[in-house]
């Protein structure tokens, strides 16, 4: 199910940095392979580090050198990431979810933050991307009590963007997947940081920033392309710069 040894926190830290410096690569898909999306931490192999004299933690340190770049990559790169919840996204599963920019839902998945359960406190920047999504008091819940909660329940609190039926979810990745990788990447790059950095900076300070933004973004040929086919009644095709 996923469970996330070192080896695959590893590998998937590399990929999704080097996703991320990939001028080619204009939309990410996170999805989890088999039935379910992501289950968190591996607990046998931190069970194994806790019985180690030279882990008495568990591997303390992979908070540092995996969760948190993991985190920081899915919601810093500078393209859309799309995470495709195909099943359980638990623990550390669940937060690479919620730093996603969409979260398309498989009905029968479900979400569950997991770490109270095992008396631990919140990782992979749950903390920050959750009380956005649902709001401190929700967040504060769900994280303190933990449960599984269904997809129509993320759906309503806020934590799905879409859900869909089993037979269609593939079609429904594949189709935001395919809008997103053909539309204006810098401008998508540019939305995403517009956006974290006003959570975190007055009116002043975020209307500052967005005119940086929307220089930069003017200046791109997206923007040329866009304005020219909508006087010519067209569809603008984007490059992503």
């Amino acid at each position: 199910m996923n469970s996330l040894t070192l080896s695959t926190k590893v590998a998937l830290r590399d990929a999704l940095h080097e996703a991320a410096a990939d001028s080619a690569v204009r939309c990410v898909v996170l999805r989890g392979a088999g039935r379910a999306f992501c289950v968190g931490q591996d607990l046998q192999e931190h069970l194994a580090g806790m019985a180690s004299e030279e882990d008495p933690y568990g591997s303390a340190s992979t908070v540092e050198d995996h969760y948190n770049p993991i985190a920081t990559a899915i919601a810093t790169m500078p393209k859309p990431v799309i995470a495709a919840v195909n099943g359980i996204a638990a623990g550390a599963g669940a937060s690479m979810a919620f730093a996603a920019d969409f979260r398309v839902v498989a009905r029968s998945a479900g979400f569950n933050t997991a770490f109270a359960a095992i008396a631990f406190s919140c990782d992979t920047g749950a903390s920050w991307t959750l009380p956005r999504l649902v709001g401190t008091t929700r967040a504060t819940d769900l994280l303190m009590r933990p449960r599984t909660i269904s997809a129509d329940e993320a759906l309503e609190i806020g934590v799905a963007t879409s859900v869909v039926d089993d037979d269609a979810f593939d079609e429904a990745v594949a189709t935001l997947a395919h809008e997103l990788a053909h539309g204006p990447t810098l401008a998508y790059g540019a939305i995403k940081r517009s956006l974290a950095f006003s959570a975190t900076h007055d009116l002043a300070t975020s209307l500052q920033h967005e005119g940086q933004k929307m220089a930069l973004t003017a200046a791109s040929s997206d923007h040329a392309a866009a304005v020219k086919a909508f006087l010519a009644k067209e569809k603008p095709e984007f490059t992503g710069r």
